[in-house]
C-alpha cells in the first residue's frame, strides 16, 4: 500500500471495515523523488470523521501508482465532538501545533459543519487561519475542500461566500473550462458530487487572482486554483465522497427534519437516485409534510438501502488527485535542484 501512517499514536486495528494505512514503510522505497509527505486535517464532526479520513486515503492510495505517500493526521483545536470521535482524534491526531515548525511537501484540509452563519465567529478560526499561512511558506500544494475553501478565500482574499436559495445536493456535471496541468487528461465534462447551500462567485475569485478550473451549468464554480508560493487548490465538490456519502447525508437530514431538528424536509440528492427510489421518496416527503412523524423513518431506510449507487466521478477524481501527486513530485525535486531547504 503507497500510503503509510506516520505515527506511532496508532494502534494496528480496523474500525468499520476500514484498515488503518501502514504505520512502517517496506525496506524498499522507490527513490526520493517519488516519496512524498502529506498532512490531513480532518475537521468532520464525529458522524463523518472516520469516512472522512478513509475517503481521503483511498483516493490518495488509488492516485499513488509509483509515489510513496508518508500520511500524517492533524486536527484543529476548538472543534466540537463526542467522545468517541474525540477519543480517536486524541489517540490518532497530532495538534496543528505541532507543523509550525515542520515542512510538509503537501497538505489537505477538509471542511467541517458550520456551527455559525460567519465563519470568523467559528471557534476553531484563529488556529485554521493560521494554517492557511503557515501552508502558504511551508508546502509546495494544499488543498482545500468545501467549507475549508469558503474560509480560506475569506481569511486570504475577503471573499464571502454567497448562500444560494436552495442547497446545491447531488452529483453536478462539470466542464473542465482550463489546460492547468492539474486537469491534465480529465474529460471534458465530468461528474463530482456537492453538497453545499453556499458558493464563490465566479467574478469575485478572478479579480482576486483565482484561476477557474471547473464548472457547472447550474451550481457555480467547481474547481480553482490560486498560485503563491505554495499551489493552493480549491474544491467547492467533493471528488474524494464514497458512492454511498450523499445517501447518508440525506438519510441524515431527514432524520433531523422527522424528529423536530430541522424546520426543511431535504430534497434528494439530483441525478443520484434511480428514478423508482426518487418517486418513492418524493411520496414519503409529502407525507412527512403533512403529518410529521419518526414512523415513517423505517419507510425511507427501507427504500435507501435497497439502492445500488453507481460512482460516476471516481475515475476522473483519481486522475486529479495523480496530476496533483505529479506536481508535487516535480515541485519537490526542482526545489532540490535550486538547492532550497528540503520539505522534510
Amino acid at each position: 500500500m503507497p500510503v503509510y501512517l506516520d505515527s506511532d499514536r496508532c494502534s494496528d486495528d480496523s474500525e468499520e471495515g476500514y484498515t488503518w494505512p501502514l504505520r512502517k514503510p517496506p525496506s524498499q522505497l522507490p527513490e526520493l523523488s517519488r516519496c512524498v509527505t502529506i498532512g490531513l486535517i480532518n475537521n468532520m464532526p464525529h458522524a463523518a470523521f472516520t469516512a472522512t479520513e478513509r475517503q481521503f486515503v483511498s483516493l490518495l492510495d488509488a492516485a499513488s501508482d509509483g509515489i510513496s505517500i508518508n500520511l500524517s493526521l492533524y486536527a484543529l483545536p476548538g472543534i466540537p465532538r463526542t467522545e468517541t470521535s474525540g477519543h480517536r482524534a486524541g489517540s490518532r491526531y497530532l495538534s496543528v501545533d505541532m507543523l509550525w515548525d515542520l515542512r510538509l511537501d503537501a497538505l489537505i484540509v477538509t471542511g467541517k459543519e458550520p456551527m455559525t452563519p460567519n465563519l470568523k465567529d467559528e471557534s476553531c478560526w484563529e488556529s485554521f487561519t493560521k494554517v492557511i499561512d503557515w501552508a502558504r511558506d511551508n508546502t509546495h500544494s494544499t488543498v482545500w475542500s468545501c467549507l475549508a475553501a469558503h474560509a480560506a478565500i475569506l481569511h486570504m482574499d475577503g471573499i464571502e461566500r454567497r448562500r444560494s436559495a436552495d442547497k446545491c445536493f447531488g452529483v453536478f456535471e462539470c466542464t473542465r473550462v482550463s489546460s492547468h496541468p492539474l486537469m491534465a487528461g480529465a474529460p471534458a465534462r465530468f461528474n463530482v458530487p456537492h453538497s453545499r447551500w453556499n458558493g464563490a462567485a465566479e467574478e469575485e475569485l478572478a479579480a482576486s487572482g483565482y484561476n477557474v478550473l471547473a464548472r457547472t451549468a447550474d451550481a457555480g464554480v467547481d474547481t480553482f486554483v490560486k498560485q503563491e508560493s505554495s499551489l493552493f487548490v480549491f474544491f467547492q465538490g467533493h471528488p474524494e465522497y464514497e458512492s454511498g456519502t450523499l445517501l447518508r447525508e440525506y438519510r441524515r437530514d431527514v432524520e433531523r427534519y422527522l424528529r423536530g431538528e430541522a424546520s426543511t424536509y431535504p430534497s434528494a440528492p439530483r441525478s443520484y437516485f434511480s428514478r423508482s427510489a426518487e418517486d418513492a421518496l418524493s411520496a414519503l416527503r409529502e407525507k412527512a409534510m403533512s403529518c410529521r412523524s419518526e414512523d415513517l423513518l423505517s419507510s425511507v431506510a427501507a427504500v435507501l438501502e435497497s439502492e445500488k449507487i453507481e460512482n460516476t466521478w471516481r475515475r476522473t477524481a483519481v486522475r486529479l488527485y495523480r496530476n496533483w501527486l505529479e506536481y508535487i513530485c516535480a515541485r519537490r525535486n526542482e526545489c532540490q535542484c535550486d538547492g532550497h531547504e528540503n520539505v522534510a
